[in-house]
């Protein structure tokens, strides 16, 4: 009898386990990436199951908090393909030859920061070269390692009670959430769990916790490389020609802050309207003209100015390829095109397969990307990444902020020790900030002659 009960406990067990395979395909199969993760993860806990030779210390257990249904489905998508991506593509073909480097200068003549960025995606030898006697190379999951990922979806459920649900799982480290009222929601929560937050939260909102890193795609992060980059570029007088509305405000801000690190001169603001708008407006023979108003910022708020005219030398454009389609030929209606301040903008004015005529129209116009599209001609991995995206480099974007999520990952407690520590990441050059922001260090690229050529 007794053997018996044991017969149909273990029959009972092995129909439970292909059940669960069964529901999996059920619930999964319109979701490749999805079906995928739980296929992986179905049969890691079986083996765990049944070889008890694995011990728990060698699982290492991801919580992706994720909105996977609703309109943010593929962005979630696209992250994850680029984190599952990251150990079985990029660690192979790039980032097993990319270093964790510390570093204590910050600026134009640092030899190090060149030298990664000028070599970024060149084939490096495998001998462990030295860069100032402190190179130590990243730290990739081992192949001993178990690795468990697992998707809870914020559509639907409340973040307090997902954290718990992956505190009770036992995950080490969680990856989300990826929308901002959700980061702010679980920045309020007390919890000493591993958090890689997929958002930054404004400055009067953000809250520094030593176990929240707060990693974004953030237009305030393009635009405080902008400032460096135009500071670093000599200039004086820079205009900030953004949008009317919230998100105009927040990218002067970051602007003005970070110039003004260094920079002693005013920097100057202008506002544009909806494409209605402009293309209304250069019908009527009405161009930009370069003046602006003096910006100031009080705590959070930009307080409002009279209009200086002041000699602008250098303009910085917030606007996507649409926009500027409209702006650039109302700057130039403007200003004499050999006494033209040098133009730049965010990288949302570059698409993939824009027509030749538009890279014509943008000449000399300088733009900053993430290094995985700025590199995107010159390795096969990248292409195929573009790929499974559908070329479109929005996704892309996302895609590469998945491969570098990993890189938090498995740096983590580094860089929370030392924030001299960067790493050199397709999504930028890392590094995290005394509030545990990840900024990112973009590299620039330059319209010349219907093409996009890397500058830096």
């Amino acid at each position: 009898m007794i053997q018996q009960n044991k017969i149909n406990i273990f029959y009972n067990n092995i129909f439970d386990k292909y059940s669960e395979l069964l529901n999996i395909y059920k619930n999964y199969k319109d979701n490749y990436i999805l079906s995928k993760i739980n296929l992986t993860n179905w049969k890691i806990s079986n083996v765990i199951d049944s070889d008890k030779k694995i011990s728990n210390k060698y699982i290492t257990k991801i919580a992706f908090f994720l909105p996977i249904t609703g309109s943010f489905k593929t962005h979630s998508n696209a992250i994850i393909q680029g984190f599952i991506d990251a150990k079985k593509i990029f660690f192979k073909k790039f980032l097993n030859d990319t270093h964790l480097f510390y570093n204590k200068k910050q600026n134009k003549d640092d030899d190090i920061i060149n030298e990664i960025l000028n070599d970024i995606f060149l084939k490096r030898t495998t001998e462990k070269s030295n860069i100032n006697n402190k190179l130590s190379y990243l730290e990739n999951i081992q192949n001993n390692n178990t690795e468990i990922i697992k998707i809870f979806d914020t559509s639907n459920n409340k973040i307090s009670d997902l954290l718990e649900q992956a505190k009770n799982e036992n995950f080490n480290i969680i990856i989300g959430p990826l929308l901002k009222k959700n980061v702010e929601t679980i920045t309020k929560i007390e919890s000493s769990m591993k958090i890689i937050a997929l958002n930054e939260l404004n400055d009067e909102n953000l809250q520094s916790k030593s176990n929240i890193f707060y990693f974004s795609l953030s237009p305030e992060n393009e635009a405080q490389n902008a400032a460096i980059h135009i500071r670093e570029e000599g200039k004086k007088t820079p205009l900030v020609l953004v949008p009317s509305n919230k998100l105009g405000e927040r990218i002067i801000k970051a602007f003005t802050k970070e110039w003004q690190k260094k920079n002693k001169t005013t920097v100057f603001m202008q506002t544009f309207g909806s494409i209605s708008s402009l293309k209304r407006l250069i019908n009527n023979g009405i161009g930009i003209k370069l003046v602006g108003t003096p910006v100031i910022i009080d705590k959070f708020n930009l307080l409002k100015n009279k209009k200086i005219n002041k000699k602008i030398d250098s303009v910085y454009i917030f606007a996507n390829y649409k926009e500027l389609l409209f702006i650039h030929p109302m700057i130039k209606m403007t200003v004499n095109s050999k006494l033209c301040p040098t133009l730049y903008a965010s990288s949302r004015i570059n698409q993939n397969n824009l027509n030749i005529d538009y890279n014509f129209e943008m000449e000399n116009l300088q733009f900053n990307e993430i290094p995985m599209i700025a590199n995107i001609n010159n390795n096969s991995a990248y292409i195929q990444a573009l790929k499974k995206v559908n070329n479109d480099y929005f996704l892309l974007r996302l895609y590469a902020m998945g491969v570098d999520a990993r890189l938090l990952v498995n740096n983590y407690d580094k860089l929370k020790k030392n924030n001299q520590l960067y790493i050199n990441g397709v999504s930028g050059l890392l590094n995290l900030t005394n509030k545990y922001v990840v900024y990112r260090k973009l590299l620039w690229l330059k319209f010349q002659n219907g093409e996009k050529k890397l500058i830096n």
